[in-house]
């Protein structure tokens, strides 16, 4: 049975779809009236969360939460018949009843403080990749989401293209051959992901919080630290207590189409290598560079598949195809290795998939399509007209969520760099290495809880 197919039935079954609720009756129908459309609130509606709001600005947009007034201001102006909150939990407790569905891309810290809640008044949630901060966070994302039977998204928007169809296509179609090997990494924005330059200043300098921003809002559920302006609006994905830096931001969009095409599951054994990078000095920051051995086990007829992730200064290695023809290997993407050729693309959804070198491309016949295309391509609106057809999106938290986790695992696995972490993914911890354990879930704070 085909990936996409088990999963549609399989979570059918365990949502349980047996009845239609009032809101899906509502939202039914291609037109967009009053009464049909989706009653939307957002947490987090500034950058990514004002980008995935323009795929769903037809809706009825009810409520924009954010904890920064500047950041939001360009949704606030858009949608100026939103209520408007800082904070989600005032947000659900005044409103709840008016709210079909939410998305959260808050930073990765709060997507699952956020998220939970929205599921916990049944609403239908479509919330930002990484799906959370730590691997416990993602589990009670998941188990909350079944257990609600509410339709979910991770927002690794390439899941809707049509150019992950053509790839899983390809590869199991035989295109390559058997797969045992994947280079998957990103060579984007280092100097956001790797901020170790501006530790001593981190530490000394205490410029004042802009009034526009709850700072201690925003930080949320985890250990309080002084405001810095170097921190927003981007660089806390290079702060290990918010973000989880370029492998957790990319992870989920660059591995995606090996992910599905090969049904890779999770890995049992994970290792870092990092540079610039001591686990103590720098335990709140990501490395200059990482690269992270994942080793997946053999399943069905596959056999076992090694994935190195490379970042900042571990660079995809170079294919001899490719020097041969003087092409560069992708920045940020994957080379996948078969037994009887390789396939090189882009990241978001597996773009520019080609097989090199270029003559193979140019002989090879593309596969028969049997991946249905998803109605537009768009990820958002894929996941609005689940709602809509009371069916499961395509990345649900139980896919989104199982890739996010992947890249969590090479998170810890950077904490405890040189070390080979041999992980039980039923027992969900490492067998080897009880000081790795005590990153699957790391202790709430100020108050808050899962």
């Amino acid at each position: 049975m085909k990936r996409r197919s088990f999963v549609t039935k399989s979570a059918a079954a365990a949502f349980g779809f047996q009845f239609v609720p009032a809101h899906v009756v509502r939202a039914q129908g291609d037109a967009k009236t009053p009464s049909n459309k989706i009653r939307l609130a957002v947490i987090g509606c500034g950058g990514q969360g004002g980008a995935d709001l323009g795929g769903m600005g037809d809706e009825d947009i009810v409520a924009l939460c954010d904890v920064d007034d500047r950041r939001a201001a360009g949704s606030f102006a858009k949608y100026p018949n939103a209520k408007r909150f800082k904070d989600f939990r005032q947000m659900f407790d005044t409103m709840a009843k008016d709210i079909d569905a939410v998305l959260v891309a808050t930073p990765d810290h709060t997507h699952a403080v956020a998220s939970l809640a929205a599921i916990g008044h049944g609403k239908h949630v479509y919330c930002e990749k990484p799906l959370a901060h730590s691997v416990a966070e993602v589990r009670a994302m998941r188990a909350a989401a079944l257990e609600h039977k509410v339709i979910t998204q991770v927002g690794n928007q390439g899941h809707s293209s049509d150019s992950i169809r053509l790839f899983v296509e390809m590869v199991q179609s035989g295109a390559i051959g058997k797969v045992s090997e994947i280079h998957a990494g990103c060579d984007a924005f280092k100097n956001v992901y790797c901020v170790i330059r501006d530790q001593e200043k981190h530490r000394t300098e205490k410029p004042p919080v802009p009034a526009e921003l709850d700072w201690n809002l925003w930080q949320g559920p985890v250990a309080h630290r002084d405001y810095h302006s170097s921190i927003l609006p981007f660089n806390w994905r290079g702060f290990s207590k918010y973000g989880s830096g370029c492998i957790g931001d990319w992870i989920c969009h660059v591995l995606d189409p090996s992910f599905w095409a090969l049904d890779l599951g999770m890995p049992t054994a994970v290792t870092a290598e990092t540079i610039g990078y001591d686990p103590e000095k720098h335990a709140d920051y990501y490395p200059q560079g990482a690269k992270i051995t994942y080793e997946f086990p053999a399943k069905g007829e596959r056999g076992p598949v090694k994935m190195i992730w490379h970042d900042g200064d571990f660079p995809i290695p170079q294919p001899d195809e490719l020097t041969k023809e003087n092409r560069k290997v992708v920045g940020t993407g994957a080379v996948i290795i078969g037994d009887k050729g390789k396939i090189m693309h882009g990241s978001h959804g597996g773009g520019g998939c080609r097989i090199i070198p270029e003559a193979s491309m140019q002989a090879y016949k593309l596969p028969e399509k049997k991946i249905p295309r998803v109605k537009d391509g768009q990820h958002q609106h894929d996941w609005l007209n689940a709602i809509r057809e009371n069916r499961p999106a395509g990345s649900s938290f139980e896919y989104g969520g199982a890739l996010s986790e992947i890249g969590l695992l090479g998170m810890i696995a950077i904490r405890r760099s040189g070390t080979r972490l041999e992980w039980d993914n039923t027992a969900v911890k490492f067998t080897n290495d009880s000081t790795a354990n005590a990153f699957i879930s790391p202790p709430y704070q100020n108050g808050w809880k899962m």
